[in-house]
């Protein structure tokens, strides 16, 4: 409590908290002769006045953000409606966003609207783009213009962004190793990973996680990797191409493209021997309650855009300075969906 002495003064402390002057001032320096009750209304006003602190630093505050995301249409919506019912929340501060998605980016266009945000200035911009050289310099020239930039799933980490918010791929990859092995046990059918490519740094991050575990876990499964693009078309496709003449396999879809997937094992005839995804999109809500997809891994993407939000409020001196960490990975079944599916990527 003592470092805490001076943030307000003793009367405003002492009015909040409903004691006398020398209650307050007693409490503060640690001396004795106080009820613990009482140090705890004390410490209470405190926390209490912190808060009315930030409101009142944040009355009439207005920050225009800037969404720019590489990703299928499934993705980017769930972000926009996640976005949009945190907004309230933020509150007395007001957010604003513009969005700028496609499900492929020419990589000179993704550039040009990059340094078009740093021309025209901005609170933030939330980014999912590939980790190549090309995007980090544009968040260089952005973080330069002073416009922080927070990476959204995926990280560009060589970058100059000021934080990156979502899953702990690598972690969530070992956790998908582990369950597969688990549902597998002596059967050795064969694993697909299947990706969107090696640019996604997330990506590459749960692939990593993902191989180190299982070989770990067991050494000698066999491991096929299939690039899609996330879309269930090229998946589909690309799918059906491995599963040619194939018996039984399971599946690590890393870059989504599930429900096509799902119809490349049909056509196939081919037994999906457990199939562990990432994403609470509807499709794969509908094909984890259907029995195609075993389990889901999940995250809560509400909270990594307050967590964003917040790190902006901090980098313009609105609220304290918040580095956000990487969050963990929720196994959903069937038996234990969230009330709404707003997953994170």
């Amino acid at each position: 409590m003592v470092g805490m002495a001076h943030r307000f003064p003793v009367r405003e402390i002492a009015r909040q908290a409903g004691v006398s002057e020398a209650t307050v001032d007693r409490v503060l320096h640690g001396r004795p002769g106080v009820r613990p009750g009482t140090v705890l209304q004390v410490e209470q006003a405190i926390a209490e006045l912190d808060v009315q602190r930030g409101q009142l630093r944040l009355s009439g505050r207005q920050f225009m953000i800037d969404v720019v995301m590489e990703t299928p249409q499934r993705f980017s919506t769930l972000t926009r409606r996640a976005l949009e019912a945190e907004l309230p929340g933020l509150r007395p501060a007001v957010f604003r966003a513009r969005y700028r998605v496609a499900e492929r980016w020419r990589l000179p266009e993704l550039i040009a609207e990059l340094d078009r945000i740093a021309r025209r200035g901005s609170h933030g911009v939330l980014l999912k783009a590939p980790d190549v050289p090309e995007i980090a310099d544009a968040i260089g020239r952005l973080a330069r213009a002073g416009v922080p930039v927070i990476t959204l799933v995926t990280d560009v980490p060589t970058s100059l962004r000021l934080a990156y918010v979502g899953m702990d791929n690598r972690a969530a990859g070992a956790t998908a190793a582990y369950l597969l092995n688990r549902f597998l046990g002596a059967d050795r059918a064969p694993v697909l990973v299947i990706t969107s490519g090696d640019d996604f740094r997330g990506e590459s991050e749960r692939e990593i996680g993902f191989r180190q575990a299982l070989t770990g876990l067991d050494p000698e499964r066999k491991v096929i990797a299939v690039t899609s693009d996330g879309l269930d078309a090229t998946s589909r496709l690309r799918v059906a191409r491995v599963l040619d003449g194939c018996a039984r396999t399971a599946v690590y879809s890393i870059g989504g493209g599930n429900r096509g997937i799902a119809e490349a094992f049909a056509a196939a005839g081919c037994d999906c021997a457990a199939f562990v995804a990432h994403d609470l999109t509807p499709d794969n809500v509908e094909l984890l309650r259907d029995g195609v997809i075993t389990v889901v891994l999940h995250h809560e993407l509400r909270a990594d855009l307050r967590s964003a939000a917040r790190a902006l409020m901090g980098f313009h001196g609105a609220l304290p300075e918040h580095r956000p960490r990487p969050a963990a990975a929720t196994v959903v079944t069937p038996y234990n969906l969230p009330g709404e599916s707003v997953g994170g990527h």
